[in-house]
Formats: structure tokens, C-alpha cells, sequence
């Protein structure tokens, strides 16, 4: 009986024993095809999700200072494109995100080279099946005019949208998170595809013919005030307006042969200028001019004699207004003079407009219409 009853219990230990040692070879099969399936599901969603390309350029988005407190006084571009999109993980649940390493100044530095290899690049991805929109983070200081630049340039209805902050990644309260989150959730809808480029900033949605900076320092400086915003970002992305300019595919600009922007200077206009200013432009080689007038682009008698001449020794001349908001109206005498109107576009976005009419005519019944159309 004792005997027998050892028999079992050896028997017992044998069976579990027998049954741990067996279990963890399954065990850990189990483990491999968990993670298995949840690699499978990760790649599922990153197949399902839309590719968004980061090109960028610096400025305060990218901005830093030792104090946690300073939002004026830092280095402009001193993070880089990897650095900011770690710094919000969370795109990574809208898009696959990648970036690349267009420039990295403040945008004061902004130059003609920097926007044709910018808006070359940008055109390049766009073309391809791997990228669904593209998001471009640049300083405020000439963000608009950029923003403007690609709106009349990029060949895609695939949306490109253009960023940045007021306050550098460093000060307490930065901007440049949430704004880069809106931006690639825009870049990666399909309710900005054909909307030409945009600009997304302090939760709103505006377009680059439209939207222009209106305050040095606060967050709220980017405004659409005469044309109003397209749209605004309350958690989902709601569009609420139409842009009846023509943009991007529609424009005549193909800059793939360009290499070289012509010289487009900006005068000021105020009591008691003159035409020296005109004849300076000429000289140094400018091939046209933008005057930013008083009011509906009003012109003194002695800057008109400069504007004239200019004109009469093959310079184009555009009238726009330091007033920033309306429209500049044609006037039948100027226009005799040939003395163009620059629509609703600041003096800025007309520099913009007229460097790229001239690379294609300088007959200035054209130039008008663009800036009637464009």
C-alpha cells in the first residue's frame, strides 16, 4: 500500500514537471505571435495613413534661448527638422512623418535662391505617389510671402501648407507644437486638396493670397482681415470658404526652367518723397518696382516723375498701398502712363507676383491681368 502510494506521487511530480517544461516553449510562442500581431498592426496603420514631408527652414519654430521665458530674444533655427517632429509624437497618429533639411535661417535671411530650391523640392515630392502633402515651417517675419510664392508655383492639388510659431521651442507656453499638429492634420486631409498653399497658425486655416501678419510679437498676428479665413481647427478641420484666385496648377509659372528670379525692389511711399528713389532702383539693376502708396495707391507728383521714367526706360511699375487692406484701383491716367494697380495685394505679395510675371513678358496689359487673376 505504501508502496503504491509513492508510485503516485512519483507519477504526480513527473506529469508536472513534464507539463511546465512543455508550456514554455508555447508560452513564448505565444509572446512571438503577440508581437508579431502588433507589428502587423502597426504597419496596417502606417499603410493606411496618409505620408506627410516636414520641409524645413528655420525660424522661430525652430527657434531656442537658455531662458524659459524669453520669446524675443533667440536663436532663430537652431533645432532641427528631426528635433521638431520628436518634439510631437502625436503627428505620428495622423501621418507618417518625414523630414527634410530645406535651410535653416530666420526668415529675414529668406532669399530668391532659398524659394526656387524650396518650391523645386517641394514640386519634386509632390510628384510622387509616396507623399500626400507637404507641410513647410518657416519664420513669421516673410512667412506670407513664401506662402505666396508656392501658392503661384507648385503644380499639385496635393495640400501644402506653411507653418510657424511666435514663440521659440524653448519659452514657456510655445506655440510651435500645436501649430506644427494642425499643420500636418491639414497637410494630411483631404478637405485641402485644390485649396492652393495655406498657411496654419493659431488654429486657423488661412489662405497665402490672403493671410498676412498684422502684429510683431503676439500669437495671433497671422490674419485674413479684409478676405477673411478659409477655415479653423477645432479639434477636426472645418472649411468654411472658397478661394476664387487662381493658384498653383492654374498659374502660368513653371519654375523647373527658371534658375534666377529677376530684381523686384519695394518703395515706400510718404510726404515729401521724390524720384531719386526710382532712379536708384534702375541703377542697381532692378528690372521692376512695387510703390506702396498712400491709400488707393496715391502717388506724389515728384514720385510719379521717378515711376514714369522707370517705366519709360523698360522697368514695370505696379502701384499697391502701405495701408495693407482694400483694393488699389486702376486709374485712367496712370494707366496711360503704364503705371499697373496691384488688386487687393500688399506691397509684399505684389513684389512676388511681379518677379514672376517678368520671367514670363513685360508687356504690361499681361502683367495687369495677372494681378487681376492671380
Amino acid at each position: 500500500m505504501i508502496k503504491k502510494r509513492m508510485l503516485m506521487i512519483v507519477l504526480g511530480l513527473l506529469l508536472i514537471t513534464g507539463c511546465s517544461s512543455s508550456n514554455e516553449p508555447a508560452n513564448e510562442l505565444k509572446a512571438e505571435a503577440k508581437t508579431e500581431t502588433a507589428a502587423a498592426k502597426t504597419k496596417q496603420k502606417q499603410k493606411s495613413l496618409p505620408n506627410v514631408k516636414i520641409l524645413a527652414t528655420g525660424g522661430t519654430i525652430a527657434g531656442a534661448d537658455k531662458s524659459k521665458t524669453s520669446t524675443t530674444n533667440y536663436r532663430a533655427g537652431a533645432v532641427g527638422v528631426d528635433a521638431l517632429i520628436e518634439a510631437v509624437p502625436e503627428m505620428q497618429d495622423i501621418a507618417n512623418i518625414s523630414g527634410e533639411q530645406i535651410a535653416n535661417i530666420g526668415s529675414q535671411n529668406m532669399t530668391n535662391e532659398t524659394l526656387l530650391k524650396l518650391s523645386k523640392r517641394a514640386n519634386e515630392l509632390l510628384a510622387s505617389d509616396d507623399v500626400d502633402g507637404i507641410v513647410v515651417t518657416h519664420g513669421t517675419d516673410t512667412l506670407e510671402e513664401t506662402a505666396y510664392f508656392l501658392n503661384l508655383v507648385i503644380k499639385s492639388d496635393k495640400p501644402i501648407v506653411v507653418v510657424g510659431s511666435m514663440r521659440p521651442s524653448t519659452a514657456i507656453g510655445a506655440d510651435g507644437p500645436s501649430n506644427l499638429y494642425n499643420a500636418v492634420k491639414v497637410a494630411a486631409s483631404k478637405e485641402a486638396k485644390g485649396k492652393g498653399t495655406l498657411v496654419v497658425l493659431n488654429d486657423r486655416i488661412a489662405s497665402a493670397r490672403y493671410v498676412t501678419k498684422t502684429n510683431t510679437t503676439t500669437p495671433d498676428t497671422f490674419k485674413s482681415e479684409e478676405m477673411g479665413n478659409i477655415g479653423v481647427i477645432a479639434e477636426d478641420i472645418y472649411i468654411f470658404n472658397e478661394i476664387t484666385k487662381k493658384h498653383t496648377k492654374e498659374t502660368d509659372f513653371d519654375i523647373s526652367k527658371i534658375d534666377k528670379l529677376p530684381q523686384v525692389d519695394i518703395i515706400y511711399g510718404y510726404q515729401s518723397d521724390g524720384r531719386y528713389l526710382f532712379d536708384a532702383a534702375q541703377k542697381a539693376g532692378a528690372k521692376g518696382i512695387v510703390f506702396a502708396g498712400s491709400g488707393n495707391g496715391s502717388i506724389s507728383d515728384a514720385a510719379k516723375k521717378g515711376a514714369i521714367a522707370a517705366v519709360e526706360k523698360g522697368m514695370a511699375v505696379v502701384r499697391s498701398s502701405r495701408t495693407k487692406n482694400g483694393v488699389v484701383t486702376p486709374s485712367q491716367e496712370l494707366e496711360k502712363k503704364k503705371l499697373l494697380a496691384s488688386n487687393s495685394l500688399n506691397p509684399e505679395k505684389s513684389r512676388i507676383l511681379l518677379m514672376l510675371a517678368l520671367t514670363k513678358t513685360n508687356d504690361p496689359a499681361k502683367i495687369q491681368k495677372y494681378f487681376n487673376e492671380y
